[in-house]
C-alpha cells in the first residue's frame, strides 16, 4: 500500500483513465474520470463503499493511468481498455446477443430482402425483430405480399433461368430479364413502406391472395397467409399509441442493491415496442459511471437510435459527445420528468429491479462457478498464480485423417469465444495424439515474447484433455522452448483425475466440487470444439466426393453447392427449392440430387 499512497500524491488533475492490478498483475478494473485525482483518490479515502468496491479495492496491489485530451478520449479508451482486458470488476457484456434486421441491398440495381445481425453501410436496415416477432416471418410477409427477391444470385448480363419462387409467383425473376428495374423498383418501394409501418395495403394484398389460394384448392398456401395475417395482428399490438410513429428510441434503466445490478433496456422503432434486454451487471463503480459506461459499450455494438431514454445520473451530454465523434451519430439523450417518455422508462427500471431480485440467487451461484472456483482451484492444486486465463487443448481425428487440435479460452471461469482458435495438424502422420498436442502447444506457445502475443496473451494455466501422457507430451514442449511462469495440468475423463507436474499421484475432487465442474466446462468445451472442426473438415470433404457421382454435377456446381451449404447433413436437409436457388443449378438438377442422396445415403 505503500506504493499506492505515493502514487495517490502524483495524479494529475486531468482527464484521463485507470487501470487497477491485482497481485498478479492483472487488470481488475478499467475506469474513466473527468479528473484522475479526485476520482482515484475516492477509491482509498471515501468512508462510504459499496461491498463491491470494498472487495476490488481490496484485491489492488498496484495502479497506473493514462491522461487524454477529453472525457470524451477517456471514455472511448475506456471502453477499448475494457473489450482488451475483460477486468472482472468492470460491465461486460459477456452474455450479449445482436438482434436480426431485414436487410435491403439498395446499392444494387435489384435490391435483395435478407436477414442480417450485422449493419453495414451499402444498405438499408428495418428492424430489430425480437419479443415475439419471428423475423423470418416478416420476411415471408414481404416476399408473398410484394414478390421481391430474397436469394443472392447476382444478377448480370446474361439471363439465368428462374427458379421456383417465379413459378411460385414470389419473385418476377430479375436474374432472368423477366422485369424491368422501374417494375421492381415500385415493389421494392411498396415493401420497405410496409417496413417502415404502412402495413394497410399489406393485409388487403395477403387477404386477396388468401381468398385466391383457397378457391382455386391450395389450402396450405391460403394458411400460410393466415398465418402472417396473425404475425400483422401481433405486430400492431406492439403499436405505443401516443409515441411518435417517426421516432426510433431506445429506454435505458439501471437498478442498483450495492452489490449486482440490472439493466433493462426497451427497443422502440417507428413507434412500435419490438421487446427488450436485460443485463445482469457485476459493478465497481458509481450508479452514474456503471450507467454511461454501459450505454458506450452497448452501442458500440448496436444499431443506434435517434433518442436515448434514460435516468437523470446518466452522463447525458458527454454520451451525446461520444456517440456523435466516436460512433458517428447524432442522437439525443433525453431525460424525462413526465409523459410517454416517462412511463417507459418507469417499466424499464420496474423490469430492471424484477430481474435482478430474482436473479440474485443466480448470479451469486455464477461467482462460486467461475470466479470462487478459479480461487479454490489454485488452493487445491498449489497452482503459483491465479487462474485468470485458462486454455485447454484437445485433439480430434478418425484414424488418423484430417487431424485438428482445438484451443478454448476460459477468463475468470468464464467462455471467451473471441479467443478461441482452431490448428490443422500439419507434420504428424497417422493416429497419433501425442505428437499432435506437441505441435499444436509448440505453435502456441512459440507466440510467446513476439509481436503476436498481443492478440495471443500468456495464459495462468494450460489444460490437457487426458492422463499422464498427454501432460508429458506437453511437458516435452514447455522444456523444449523454455517456458515458464504457467501452471499445466490435465484431466482424464474417465474417472475426472486431475494430473499435475509436481504430485505423482492423480488428484479426484468431489462430484460436487464448483473447481470440478468448471475445469469438465472447459474440457467439455475444448472436445466440443475439435470435434466441430473435425466434422465440418471432414463433412467437405465426404460431400465433395459424394457429390462426383452424381450425374451432371461437375466441379463448378460442387464448388456452388459446397460455398453455399458446407456440408452433406446440410444439403440432405434441404428442399429442392433451396437447392436450386444455388447458382448454376437447374430445377431437374436439383430434384436429381435430393433423390439421390434419399435413395443412396
Amino acid at each position: 500500500m505503500s506504493v499506492i499512497r505515493e502514487k495517490l500524491k502524483l495524479l494529475p488533475d486531468d482527464p484521463g483513465v485507470y487501470i487497477m492490478l491485482d497481485g498478479d498483475g492483472n487488470v481488475i478494473y478499467v475506469g474513466k474520470a473527468r479528473n484522475l485525482k479526485n476520482r482515484v483518490r475516492q477509491y482509498f479515502h471515501a468512508s462510504v463503499k459499496t461491498e463491491k468496491v470494498m472487495a476490488m479495492v481490496a484485491n489492488i496491489s498496484d495502479f497506473y493511468y493514462i491522461i487524454t485530451k477529453s472525457e470524451i478520449d477517456a471514455l472511448a479508451l475506456e471502453n477499448n481498455l475494457i473489450k482488451k482486458y475483460k477486468p472482472k470488476y468492470n460491465i461486460l457484456l459477456k452474455d450479449d446477443k445482436t438482434y436480426p434486421y431485414i436487410k435491403v441491398s439498395t446499392s444494387e440495381k435489384f435490391p435483395a430482402f435478407s436477414v442480417s445481425r450485422k449493419l453495414r453501410k451499402g444498405s438499408k436496415y428495418f428492424g430489430p425483430y425480437m419479443g415475439g416477432v419471428r423475423v423470418k416471418d416478416v420476411l415471408e410477409i414481404v416476399n408473398i405480399a410484394f414478390g421481391v427477391r430474397t436469394c443472392a444470385v447476382s444478377i448480370g448480363e446474361k439471363p439465368k433461368r428462374p427458379c421456383l419462387n417465379y413459378h411460385i409467383h414470389r419473385c418476377p425473376a430479375p436474374c432472368a430479364h423477366m422485369c424491368t428495374e422501374e417494375e421492381y423498383a415500385a415493389r421494392v418501394k411498396k415493401a420497405m413502406r410496409f417496413l417502415d409501418g404502412d402495413d394497410s395495403e399489406v393485409e388487403t394484398l395477403l387477404r386477396e391472395k388468401m381468398q385466391s389460394f383457397a378457391e382455386a384448392e391450395e389450402f396450405e398456401l391460403a394458411m400460410d397467409c393466415r398465418d402472417k395475417l396473425e404475425m400483422l395482428d401481433k405486430i400492431r399490438l406492439k403499436r405505443i399509441t401516443s409515441l411518435n410513429r417517426d421516432l426510433n428510441a431506445d429506454i435505458i434503466a439501471y437498478v442498483s442493491n450495492n452489490m449486482y445490478a440490472a439493466v433493462n433496456v426497451l427497443i422502440t422503432r417507428k413507434g412500435i415496442m419490438q421487446g427488450a434486454s436485460t443485463f445482469a451487471l457485476e459493478n465497481a463503480s458509481s450508479d452514474s459511471d456503471a450507467l454511461t459506461s454501459f450505454i458506450a459499450q452497448y452501442y458500440s455494438a448496436h444499431e443506434i437510435p435517434d433518442e436515448i431514454v434514460a435516468q437523470d445520473f446518466c452522463e447525458s451530454d458527454l454520451l451525446e459527445d461520444f456517440i456523435r465523434e466516436r460512433l458517428g451519430k447524432n442522437v439525443n439523450v433525453v431525460i424525462p420528468r413526465q409523459g410517454i417518455r416517462r412511463q417507459l422508462l418507469e417499466m424499464a427500471e420496474n423490469n430492471a429491479s424484477e430481474y435482478l431480485e430474482k436473479a440474485i440467487d443466480k448470479i451469486r451461484h455464477k461467482e462460486d462457478m467461475t470466479l470462487n472456483a478459479c480461487k479454490r482451484l489454485q488452493e487445491l492444486l498449489h497452482l503459483s498464480r491465479y487462474p485468470r486465463r485458462m486454455e485447454c487443448y484437445d485433439i480430434s481425428n478418425i484414424s488418423g485423417t484430417d487431424k485438428v487440435g482445438s484451443m478454448v479460452v476460459f477468463i475468470d471461469g468464464e467462455a471467451d469465444r473471441d479467443s478461441y482458435r482452431r490448428f490443422r495438424i500439419r507434420t504428424v502422420e497417422g493416429a497419433d495424439d501425442f505428437a499432435s498436442l506437441q505441435e499444436v502447444l509448440r505453435r502456441r506457445l512459440t507466440k510467446l515474447g513476439t509481436e503476436e502475443e498481443d492478440r495471443f496473451p500468456k495464459p495462468d494455466l494450460i489444460i490437457i484433455d487426458g492422463g499422464k501422457g498427454q501432460l508429458s507430451a506437453v511437458k516435452e514442449i514447455f522444456e523444449e522452448l523454455g517456458v515458464a511462469g504457467i501452471d499445466l495440468i490435465s484431466l482424464a475423463k474417465r474417472e475426472e483425475e486431475i494430473f499435475t507436474l509436481d504430485g505423482k499421484e492423480s488428484i479426484v475432487l468431489d462430484k460436487r466440487d464448483f473447481c470440478l465442474h468448471m475445469l469438465q466446462r472447459i474440457r467439455d468445451e475444448a472436445h466440443r470444439f475439435a470435434i466441430t472442426y473435425f466434422r465440418n473438415i471432414h463433412s467437405k470433404r465426404s460431400l465433395s466426393s459424394v457429390l462426383t457421382e452424381i450425374e451432371g454435377i461437375g466441379k463448378v456446381r460442387r464448388l456452388a453447392l459446397l460455398e453455399k451449404f458446407g456440408s452433406l447433413d446440410k444439403i440432405m436437409k434441404a428442399d429442392v427449392r433451396q437447392i436450386a436457388s444455388v447458382e448454376g443449378i437447374s430445377e431437374a438438377a436439383a430434384i436429381r440430387i435430393k433423390k439421390y442422396l434419399e435413395e443412396e445415403l
